[in-house]
């Protein structure tokens, strides 16, 4: 059978290219090993904040409840349990993994269950099929490397939202977004939380003002870090519950490999090229191998699924024939830590290093009133701009809705926006989205309430 396009992956990279490949008028098949949604809508993404909203509320009412008014709530009483928050994400995955298939099939995209091995550049097989496509998108994904013989106390992301106890002592091994939310959603829960980085940072894309903001959080929340140090190095100090890691004994009664990922990548019988372990691709995504792409975290250049989900677009438009710009700096990158962390364009140091003259404006949440009635003051929003023409370079903000209001900086930075735009655009008040005409003005001039 011909297709059009062949996509092998069903994430959030592979599922949305493969709609809008359908709505196009592309004869489009999709192949899928395991779930409808990968990664991110059965593991990832959607069942681990549905964890943390349901953190952020325990954590809420146990700690301001009466600050609010409210009254007759017994503290010694109130518990979360896990396992009907897990219930309540699996409500929400199936809802939405559901609509995802039903929208692949009302767009014409055939659904193909089963393993993909790439036979050739224009020809895939799967249950004994041969198929053949003008193009083949590969959006397979990545997964962290599940150590060789490792003890029943190391648990993979995949398996941690579960119907399952988790115990006093919590270890983290990793560094990215999903490490750091792990870490606090258990501590929320009243867990003794480690981190362990392999390196001497966390979320290595972010500003450093923003890294040093999480740092300070976690002191406040008590989590432990524990820098340049490897999932491997923990297993060789763990004996009996504890790690033994500079001398610092750690009682670790779970493990979660939160370490980082690896591509998944498909049976081939044609040899691309790989870099750092993931698949090579250019601007366009387009592999070494013509008429092959790779989208998401299978080609290492994102972790984020609506990055993956806007590489999808642009391939399907450039098979289309529309061409456009793939400018991954233009694309927000969310952390759903508690407070929420967000950020795009440029970061301080990227700016610093190409010699650019740029100015630092800032309005924190402590300031605004939408903020203060909600009781969640903590924050801020920080714009980077440049001095001569007053063009915005890169937004950073930490707020309880943070991974919401870059939108309004992606959409700044999308038409080139100075800060001059950003001061003369109208907020409704009282909402916390004033503070980003605050900082645009304290960018032109002074803010007006600061």
């Amino acid at each position: 059978m011909k297709f059009d396009v062949i996509i092998i992956g069903s994430g959030p990279a592979g599922y949305v290219a493969a709609i809008r490949a359908g709505q196009v008028g592309l004869k489009t098949a999709i192949i899928e090993k395991g779930k409808i949604g990968g990664m991110c809508l059965n593991w990832g993404c959607i069942p681990s904040k549905a964890l943390i909203e349901s953190a952020k509320l325990f954590r809420k009412i146990s700690k301001d409840a009466a600050k609010f008014g409210i009254e007759g709530i017994d503290k010694k009483s109130l518990s979360f349990n896990y396992a009907k928050a897990v219930k309540r994400a699996d409500v929400i995955v199936t809802r939405l993994t559901s609509g995802v298939e039903f929208l692949l099939k009302k767009n014409g995209v055939e659904i193909i269950k089963g393993e993909a091995k790439i036979t050739s550049e224009n020809t895939v097989t799967v249950n004994n099929r041969n198929l053949e496509a003008g193009n083949i998108i590969i959006a397979t994904g990545s997964k962290s490397v599940k150590p060789k013989n490792a003890p029943d106390v190391v648990v993979e992301v995949n398996d941690l939202f579960t119907d399952r106890e988790i115990p006093a002592h919590v270890v983290v091994a990793g560094y990215d977004a999903v490490a750091v939310e792990l870490a606090q959603l258990f501590s929320v829960l009243g867990k003794k939380v480690t981190l362990i980085s392999p390196a001497d940072t966390l979320i290595p894309l972010a500003d450093p003002y923003l890294f040093d903001h999480l740092v300070s959080n976690f002191k406040k929340q008590k989590i432990n870090i524990v820098y340049n140090t490897t999932l491997d190095d923990a297993l060789q100090a763990y004996a009996s519950n504890s790690l033994d890691i500079n001398g610092e004994s750690i009682k670790c009664d779970l493990l979660i490999n939160a370490s980082p990922r690896q591509a998944t990548l498909p049976a081939s019988d044609v040899q691309f090229e790989l870099e750092n372990g993931f698949l090579h691709s250019d601007k366009d995504c387009q592999t070494s191998v013509s008429n092959v792409y790779a989208v998401g975290d299978v080609n290492g250049k994102s972790r984020f699924a609506h990055i993956g989900s806007a590489q999808g677009l642009h391939v399907i438009n450039k098979i289309k024939g529309v061409r456009q710009k793939l400018d991954l700096k233009k694309y927000p990158i969310n952390m759903y830590s508690i407070p929420e962390m967000a950020q795009i364009g440029y970061t301080e140091p990227e700016l610093k290093a190409d010699d650019v003259d740029y100015k630092i404006s800032e309005f924190p949440l402590s300031a605004n009133g939408k903020a203060m009635t909600e009781g969640t003051n903590e924050g801020f929003v920080r714009i980077l701009s440049d001095n001569k023409y007053g063009e915005v370079l890169g937004v950073q903000i930490v707020a309880p809705h943070a991974t919401d209001m870059i939108a309004e900086a992606s959409a700044y930075m999308q038409l080139e926006s100075t800060i001059y735009d950003v001061a003369n655009t109208v907020h409704a008040h009282p909402t916390i989205s004033e503070v980003f005409m605050e900082a645009g003005f304290e960018a032109v001039d002074k803010a007006i309430h600061k």
